[in-house]
């Protein structure tokens, strides 16, 4: 936030603001411009200007981080940004034909995610509902840092909603914070996150796993509170993670680690996906027999069922 205000392109506007409610930090000046007037001509121009620009952007045509992560990720997860930028989106979107995918949150709202009040759902922004013909209309993405109330949208609650649900799940045993840095304008995102993980008393054998590019003393001791002693790993880089090294099987091989039913089952062989595709379908070719001995049990238990 530190130079957003430089990389978006809106130095005019901010020149225009009296120096009083001037900050480095977008966040702390687009907070004291809401306080000092929220229906000021100068908000609704960054809030357009902020928009248009994260709109405007696009994943190259190969892989990239987001691709491996969502092909790595099954519907029994869900992956929670606070991004504004639509890349987790389009990632999700052109890995579809794939396999089935995690559930996304959008705890910040996304300039690719629209929200129709009238059918409480969500949908790609600016379109219609297939079912209704009812409009996607986009979601909101600024909040003043001094009242980020995510109860006061409604959109912005839903997706909060599905996190504190997934987290508050006592089946869930692992969780991934990916280079989020946990700044001190999200208290309150923190404290809900905690809130519904319920800490490190209640939450005894799960693990906490962190990627993040700064030293592991610091980001432990942020993220202390949630982690259960030694139950918690550290990364720098998304391929050395649990979630590479065990690709759409990352539960599985924790619960075998931990609660080995055999000798074979405590020392299975990790199967860690390749960092270096060069091209989306050679991506999605190495993943495709995981998610066919997915489609392969589901079938046969299907079958038992019946």
């Amino acid at each position: 936030m530190n130079n957003f205000i430089e990389v978006v392109g809106l130095g005019d506007i901010v020149a225009k603001i009296p120096d009083e409610l001037k900050s480095e930090n977008f966040e702390i000046l687009y907070s004291n411009l809401h306080q000092d007037n929220p229906e000021s001509e100068e908000i609704g121009e960054i809030e357009d200007r902020v928009y248009e620009y994260f709109k405007g952007l696009q994943l190259p045509n190969e892989p990239t981080i987001y691709d491996y992560l969502v092909l790595s990720l099954r519907p029994r997860d869900l992956i929670a940004t606070f991004n504004w930028d639509p890349f987790l989106y389009q990632a999700w979107t052109r890995s579809g034909h794939v396999g089935d995918r995690p559930y996304i949150a959008f705890l910040h709202g996304n300039v690719a995610i629209g929200y129709s009040k009238t059918d409480k759902r969500c949908g790609p922004a600016g379109m219609r509902s297939k079912a209704t013909r009812n409009y996607m209309l986009p979601t909101q993405l600024l909040f003043p840092v001094t009242k980020k109330n995510y109860n006061d949208d409604e959109f912005t609650k839903s997706q909060w909603d599905m996190l504190k649900y997934f987290l508050a799940d006592k089946n869930v045993r692992l969780v991934t914070i990916f280079g989020y840095g946990a700044p001190d304008t999200d208290v309150e995102a923190v404290k809900l996150m905690h809130d519904a993980w319920g800490g490190n008393k209640k939450r005894k054998m799960e693990q906490f796993e962190i990627i993040d590019i700064r030293d592991e003393d610091v980001v432990v001791k942020q993220w202390g509170r949630f982690i259960e002693t030694h139950h918690y790993d550290y990364s720098k880089d998304f391929f050395d993670s649990s979630i590479a090294a065990n690709p759409r099987r990352t539960s599985e091989s924790y619960f075998q680690h931990i609660m080995p039913m055999t000798i074979d089952e405590a020392f299975s062989a990790s199967n860690p996906v390749p960092n270096n595709f060069k091209t989306l379908e050679e991506l999605w070719n190495w993943f495709k027999p995981l998610v066919d001995a997915e489609e392969k049990w589901k079938k046969e238990n299907s079958d038992k069922e019946k």
